[in-house]
């Protein structure tokens, strides 16, 4: 590579590490905590559902639970799971029915226990899991501006991938397995950066693409919409399969009750291994009432394979049908790839675990990207002022990012405590908390400080965490384990593992500052 090509991908590949570096070092580290989204939210709650993307609750109570309190007449209504926990998402559309009761011309979100049937809205059921899991695509900032931004941060991420690959493309074998920890400190910082980015080169490539696919795609199919779709939105969606096929309300009520539970059975009984993860009532009550039943095989079974059928209430009939066997085209494929490699839920715990060892990695990338940056910097012909103000950046950096690991440690135990915690309760500890943990670190202006004191105390408070489950529900991780309620030996023993890692690597970072003043 010449001289002049390589300083144009160094300095992009720099410029825009840098740039991105903070909201991307919380893009990941939140993101690594989510793939432990269901798991933390049944944590806790105390309970443990089963682990399955097959919906299980008795459809014919539930619909009747929500006629009685919701007037369900002439409505569209969705139910579905989007995550493992004893809990259904449930979106009712406004009647069609002019006559209808004033509840009835209302839309509604909710969560229905599929034990109980108690309702709950979405902030009444707010959990930590589902905080650290929109913390990742810092959906807390008003739409569209967080969902923007870690878009946009995703792309930026995306350059930084590809430029940094380019630079190290002469030597990007040798370098790999090159480690030098007793060297200077930019060299120690320099291999870190290398080797650990390598490793984890699949994985954020995949997660910068994907990510900012689902983040800025409305940006992305803007010009289709323009162009292909003559600015009809609503085409565009239908013809790529968001929107199913709608059926007119014909505003004739009709008394014939809907079985749910058979029409769900006898999908399941098309195909083997079929699990249902939506269904859709539309023109509920109504002449023309139908039922949409959608799923998918198992993923061991099939890795792309989404099934439907329609079914008209009055005629018990079905009006259509997608096989997943042999039906399923090139867009159901894409669509399912990137969510099924974004959200690395088909390999079971093994592919979660993995998933969270490489974000907790590029964490460790992004790192020490900004400290190389800062010791490049700190040479005898930069200006005093300059680098004191590289130091402060740095310093404000290592504060804000480094201080998540307390905090989202010490929310776990709050929010076991305090459970349930509400929304506006986590946003404020958790925001406020992180503020002063950021403003003291900045205060001290001790970087090794900020490092060593962060992963100490996440370490000492989260070896707390399975303490407080047990003491405060009587569920210790053995009695868990034994009752096979998996999702809550699972946060605990997590927590044991990640803390005693996290305390040698304190002690480490430790006697290495105490070697280098010696």
């Amino acid at each position: 590579m010449n001289i002049r090509n390589y300083n144009i991908f160094f300095h992009t590949h720099t410029v825009s590490g840098i740039v991105i570096s903070v909201v991307l070092f919380v893009i990941f580290f939140a993101g690594s905590f989510s793939f432990f989204r269901d798991e933390i939210a049944s944590w806790e709650r105390g309970e443990s559902a089963v682990a399955t993307n097959d919906i299980q609750l008795d459809y014919n109570k539930a619909l009747h639970v929500l006629d009685t309190a919701y007037d369900l007449r002439g409505r569209d209504l969705h139910i579905y799971q989007p995550h493992a926990e004893n809990k259904v998402a449930i979106s009712l559309e406004p009647t069609k029915d002019s006559l209808a009761t004033k509840k009835a011309r209302s839309s509604q979100f909710l969560y229905l226990d599929n034990k109980t049937f108690k309702t709950t809205t979405y902030v009444e059921s707010y959990s930590l899991g589902e905080f650290l899991y929109r913390l990742h695509f810092l959906a807390q900032i008003p739409y569209p501006v967080g969902y923007y931004t870690s878009g946009f941060v995703a792309l930026f991420f995306l350059f930084a991938i590809i430029t940094g690959v380019l630079l190290h493309w002469d030597k990007i074998v040798t370098n790999f397995f090159v480690f030098r920890p007793k060297e200077k400190l930019k060299t120690l910082w320099t291999d870190a950066h290398t080797a650990l980015g390598m490793l984890g080169l699949p994985f954020q490539f995949v997660y910068a693409v994907t990510g900012a696919f689902f983040m800025i795609k409305l940006l992305i199919v803007a010009p289709a919409v323009l162009y292909l779709y003559q600015g009809d939105e609503e085409k565009m969606y239908k013809k790529l399969e968001y929107t199913g096929a709608h059926h007119e309300f014909q505003n004739v009520w009709n008394n014939q009750t809907v079985n749910l539970n058979d029409l769900v059975n006898r999908t399941k009984q098309k195909w083997s291994d079929f699990e249902v993860t939506q269904v859709e009532v539309q023109n509920y009550g109504d002449a023309n009432m139908h039922v949409v039943v959608e799923g998918a095989l198992l993923y061991d079974k099939k890795f792309t394979a989404v099934g439907k059928v329609v079914y008209k209430v009055a005629t018990n009939a079905i009006v259509a049908e997608k096989n997943p066997m042999n039906q399923n085209t090139y867009l159901d494929a894409v669509k399912n790839v990137l969510y099924r490699i974004h959200f690395g839920d088909y390999g079971g715990y093994g592919l979660k675990i993995i998933s969270f060892v490489l974000g907790i990695i590029s964490c460790f990338v992004i790192i020490s990207g900004v400290m190389i940056w800062l010791v490049a910097r700190d040479k005898k012909n930069v200006p005093e002022k300059k680098k004191r103000f590289n130091e402060r950046v740095v310093r404000i950096y290592l504060a804000i990012c480094l201080s998540m690991y307390p905090i989202t440690a010490l929310s776990f135990i709050v929010a076991k405590c305090c459970h349930p915690l509400g929304q506006d309760n986590l946003y404020r500890f958790y925001f406020i908390g992180w503020l002063i943990l950021t403003i003291f670190f900045i205060w001290k202006k001790d970087n090794a400080f900020t490092n060593y004191f962060c992963l100490l105390s996440g370490s000492i408070i989260g070896i707390c965490i399975p303490l407080v489950n047990g003491i405060t529900t009587g569920k210790w991780f053995w009695i868990s384990f034994a009752n096979q309620q998996f999702q809550l030996f699972f946060i605990d023993v997590f927590w044991l593992v990640l803390v005693l890692i996290t305390f040698v690597v304190s002690l480490k970072i430790k006697d290495h500052g105490n070697h280098t003043k010696k």
